[in-house]
């Protein structure tokens, strides 16, 4: 049996309708902190339970009889992720689940500016230490992020960014429909695996593919970063928030989201969605 938790979300509730073109509605059960939000998976013949990571209590039976479990990151920046992590991995031992899969990041590392990449190097260590085989889908950053990371660029000509650096847009799309494959492949892949777009443009190229898309020039500007974070919370964001923001830049002028790798398109069986294909979509 195939588990799939956050399957309420846009990312794993994705992976689910690509593995009912691959398995049986049978072979499948979601988890959902609040089921009725799943009806639509019970509507196809899928099975709903009850599980939240912030309730280890229930996990164990939540995961029960799972030979593939699909772990969603959390997605709270205020949350203590790791933890909530650890919970659902040490109920997933209990559970005696064969395999853990878990939605991870290309960057994954303990020294990434961006907060999330660190949580998923610490999570990807303890998946390591579970005892389970295990499989880490290190997606790339989001490609659908463009449309606020960008700015208002349409209204304005303009992208402003407080760093700049290549990042390998990737679509989620992509990445939903390449871990139904993988789920498919029963233990094919194992350790972390890298899904990418096939190119990685810093925010001065993605002005030049906007100028392109409208027919006039968009510029590209690096600012001062604390002079970006003063805007951002001016204009109504936390500041917290700003400053969680601003480590996805830094990481960027870091590198850490330059690496492309060619498994994703070689999983789709055809060229990933790119950096283009995200800004056509945005207006």
């Amino acid at each position: 049996m195939i588990i799939v938790t956050g399957a309420t979300g846009a990312l794993n509730g994705a992976t689910v309708d690509h593995l009912l073109d691959r398995v049986p509605a049978s072979d499948i059960t979601v988890v959902a902190r609040d089921v009725t939000k799943a009806q639509r998976f019970a509507e196809r013949g899928i099975a709903v339970r009850h599980g939240d990571y912030a309730a280890p209590a229930t996990l164990p039976a939540a995961f029960d009889g799972a030979d593939q479990l699909l772990l969603v990151s959390s997605s709270d920046p205020r949350a203590d992720a790791v933890a909530l992590h650890e919970a659902a991995i040490d109920a997933a031992v209990t559970a005696g689940v064969g395999r853990i899969l878990y939605t991870s990041h290309q960057a994954a590392a303990p020294t990434n500016p961006f907060a999330p990449a660190r949580d998923h190097a610490a999570t990807e260590q303890l998946l390591a230490a579970s005892g389970l085989a295990w499989t880490s889908l290190r997606n790339g950053f989001y490609a659908h992020s463009l449309t606020w990371l960008a700015g208002p660029w349409r209204e304005t000509g303009a992208i402003t960014v407080p760093a700049d650096g290549p990042v390998s847009w990737t679509a989620r799309e992509d990445a939903a429909e390449a871990a139904a494959v993988v789920l498919a492949s029963d233990g094919a892949f194992d350790g972390p695996i890298t899904l990418t777009a096939e190119t990685a443009p810093t925010f001065a190229e993605i002005a030049a593919i906007a100028s392109t898309l409208v027919g006039r020039t968009i510029t590209s500007t690096v600012v001062d970063e604390e002079e970006w974070v003063a805007a951002q919370v001016a204009a109504g964001q936390p500041e917290y928030m700003a400053r969680f923001v601003l480590g996805m830049y830094q990481g960027a002028r870091d590198g850490f989201f330059a690496g492309t790798d060619p498994l994703l398109g070689t999983l789709l069986g055809r060229a990933p969605r790119s950096a283009l294909d995200a800004l056509a979509a945005d207006r």
